[in-house]
């Protein structure tokens, strides 16, 4: 499933008016997500020196391609 998938199933069940309205999920969505991305580029080591610091960059692309859609979001 994909991440944006879960973000508009989360909001249909919330109790926002705007939810019937077509496109609702999508437009409320579309700025949560985005915000999410640039938490985790702040978060990724601009330049990786140690172990750590790689396995932090590759857990950060995966995060990001599973919030952009490139990657599913694993189940279980």
């Amino acid at each position: 499933m994909k991440f944006a998938d879960l973000l508009k199933a989360a909001i249909q069940r919330s109790e926002i008016p705007l939810r019937f309205e077509p496109g609702a999920e999508e437009a409320v969505a579309k700025p949560v997500m985005e915000l999410l991305q640039a938490w985790l580029e702040a978060h990724r080591p601009a330049e990786p020196r140690s172990d750590f610091d790689h396995g932090r960059q590759a857990s950060i692309a995966e995060l990001i391609g599973e919030l952009t859609g490139v990657r599913d979001v694993p189940s279980e």
